[in-house]
């Protein structure tokens, strides 16, 4: 798909397609501010090293091994196993490491063993990612066979299986090797009794857990530390974007920052997080750090992230007109009092379009984010929340025409309800889900922000799903404008059931599980409202295929408000038992029949379920005196390039 000389769609392999974005509006911003996006750009792109090494401690050796394979190869590049080892470099790539980046489950190599042998053994010795000890190809092969080819060794990045050791069988790098689930919980256990408990640090959230002289400790990641080189790097540039901040408030913000990275103190953190959530004046925002925790099995470290941004200023009406009514929504939620906000803080919303991805955003990124993500400073101070325009709209342009609806959705009347109204509700569900749901309810006093533990990424992004879905059909929405009348909620509802009930599988592999948090929060919302109200949405059969048919829409809407109502209990309460319940009742398991008719049907459109991102170049342009006098995006670089180029110019550990 095209817009004027810009080409939306990319390369695809395997289960992807890469699309790029388009940096709508840089062009028409000052220089200064485009002077903080360039450095600030930088900063994102610099902790790279840093998720790869979080997500596995082989990723970085691998990656030099493969890329030098890749650049080195002398043999016959046209042979079915370079093709293929090709082919897993790119997968490898996109998921920063050698796990799924989504279902978290190992990469299949499809080529062989003794391909991987003869072409580790032509490489110089010297570009050999040895480890301590070997001294040669011979040991490095024998130690990456396995960790490459065997299933069974470090078979998922993120093991969320019940009754298993979450840990022990979790290949991320969070925790060091031999340390037990049970030692890690008592461990942030203690250290929850001693600490602050109105205002808690996110323990455990910037460091690794190691046993070192049988005795537990942590190896924080700061300047100095644990990831030190990449952090200083990192600081180097945030340095270097101070000059261009647009007011003081974001320069103290930029300050902070630093001042945490310096000193890998959460505390320094949280008030990082508040002068940023109160930094709401200037068009450029950034985050850059320690962010996510849905990479960590017990849902305490965060796996490190980094994007820039710009207000897009004619979308962002939709966003603020949410975020200036965050009190009526909040006071109108179907969820028991107790568990309501008497006051909505500092609510803030924005369209943005995005200038860099970094980290764990980049290539596969979030298209709605909101944070801080520490329950207590929402509470206190607020949440910012964004829309990324422009990425939502190389996503739009790379759907059209697909075949997607016409296989999947039930008949002509739904679809045309689809055509005509699903794109404005997608676009209006994702900002109220981050905007408000996110941002709503609260903790009773003395609740654990992470006592459900393994289920409570799936059970918040549940939540916030569910606020959305539940507002859809309000007629407040077409009061404020924001829909064009009291029919276009039920696009959403019915692509929502669709999603969450049968398209949604084409992310899974035949005989694995739901694992990633955001489907099982999809699974679990659709297969609970099927099962609880069947009097509203059924699972029909036609010429052997399975539809999705809604009975009655405002019916939905009162199943959505009574489990929003279930779900802020469980999150308020701290009610692991019934989070336990809900998740592995209706969010993991997969119908193996059904299964296999919706991916039959899906292989005959020849799609690739998942799509990324490659971004931008930016190129500075000089006078004849070397002075920067303009800044200008550059599109159109090869995946392959980009990637080599950032192992080059961004490797930092």
């Amino acid at each position: 798909m095209t817009e004027g000389a810009f080409q939306y769609t990319d390369e695809r392999f395997a289960d992807l397609q890469l699309l790029r974005y388009k940096v709508t509006g840089f062009e028409h911003l000052s220089l200064k501010q485009k002077f903080l996006i360039y450095h600030l750009s930088e900063a994102a792109l610099l902790g790279r090293d840093i998720l790869w090494d979080q997500n596995c401690r082989f990723n970085l050796r691998i990656r030099q091994l493969l890329e030098t394979i890749y650049t080195d190869y002398a043999g016959d590049r046209q042979t079915a196993d370079f093709r293929e080892f090709v082919v897993y470099l790119k997968r490898v790539w996109f998921s920063n490491g050698i796990h799924h980046h989504y279902g978290s489950q190992k990469l299949r190599p499809g080529f062989s063993k003794e391909f991987f042998r003869q072409a580790v053994r032509g490489i110089a010795l010297e570009k050999l990612p040895l480890s301590e000890g070997q001294d040669g190809a011979e040991s490095l092969i024998e130690e990456l066979i396995p960790i490459l080819f065997d299933p069974k060794v470090m078979g998922k990045r993120v093991n969320q299986a019940e009754g298993e050791d979450l840990i022990l069988t979790s290949a991320c790098n969070y925790y060091g090797p031999g340390i037990t689930q049970k030692e890690a919980e008592d461990f942030y256990r203690s250290q929850k009794e001693l600490g602050n408990k109105k205002r808690p640090i996110m323990h455990g959230m910037n460091s690794q857990l190691v046993k070192e002289n049988g005795k537990l400790q942590e190896h924080t990641w700061r300047s100095g530390g644990m990831y030190g080189p990449a952090i200083d790097r990192i600081i180097k540039e945030l340095q270097a974007a101070m000059p261009y901040a647009e007011n003081d408030r974001q320069q103290a913000v930029i300050g902070k920052l630093i001042e945490f990275y310096q000193t890998g103190d959460l505390k320094t953190f949280d008030q990082y997080t508040i002068l940023w959530v109160n930094d709401t004046e200037g068009e450029v925002d950034f985050t850059n750090g320690f962010t996510e925790v849905y990479g960590d099995p017990l849902g305490l470290k965060a796996s490190w992230e980094g994007y820039v941004n710009f207000t897009d200023r004619e979308a962002t009406h939709r966003a603020q007109t949410l975020s200036e009514n965050a009190q009526w929504f909040e006071d109108h939620s179907p969820v028991d009092a107790r568990f309501r906000k008497e006051v909505c803080k500092g609510v803030s919303a924005r369209v943005v379009n995005a200038a860099i991805l970094g980290g764990d955003l980049y290539p596969s990124s979030a298209i709605g984010i909101n944070l801080p993500n520490s329950d207590w400073v929402r509470a206190e101070h607020g949440s910012k929340s964004v829309t990324i325009g422009n990425l939502t709209h190389a996503y739009d342009q790379a759907a059209k025409g697909s075949g997607m609806r016409k296989e999947f959705v039930i008949d002509a009347q739904t679809l045309g309800i689809l055509d005509r109204y699903v794109d404005a509700c997608d676009d209006l569900h994702t900002d109220l889900h981050e905007c408000l749901g996110h941002g709503s309810g609260i903790l009773l006093p003395g609740v654990d922000p992470d006592s459900l533990k393994s289920y409570g990424s799936t059970i918040e992004e549940a939540r916030a799903d569910l606020f959305g879905l539940y507002y859809m059909a309000d007629e407040k929405l077409v009061e404020l404008g924001l829909l064009p009348d009291g029919e276009a909620y039920k696009a959403q509802y019915y692509s929502y059931l669709l999603n969450g009930l049968l398209t949604q599988l084409v992310r899974i592999e035949p005989g694995h599980q739901i694992e990633e948090a955001h489907m099982r929060n999809r699974a679990l919302i659709s297969r609970w409202t099927l099962a609880h109200y069947p009097q509203a949405v059924r699972l029909t059969e036609h010429q052997g295929k399975t539809y999705v048919e809604i009975l009655d829409y405002p019916t939905l809407r009162l199943a959505f408000g009574t489990l929003l109502a279930e779900v802020q209990r469980i999150k308020s309460e701290g009610d692991y038992t019934a989070a336990r319940t809900l998740v592995e009742d209706y969010g993991i398991k997969v119908d193996e029949k059904l299964h296999a008719q919706i991916l039959e049907r899906y292989k005959k459109l020849d799609l690739a379920p998942y799509k990324g991102f490659i971004n931008p170049r930016y190129k500075l342009e000089r006078n004849a005196a070397g002075e920067v006098t303009d800044i200008h995006v550059i599109y159109g670089e090869p995946y392959d390039q980009q990637m080599l180029r950032y192992s080059r110019d961004y490797h930092t550990l």
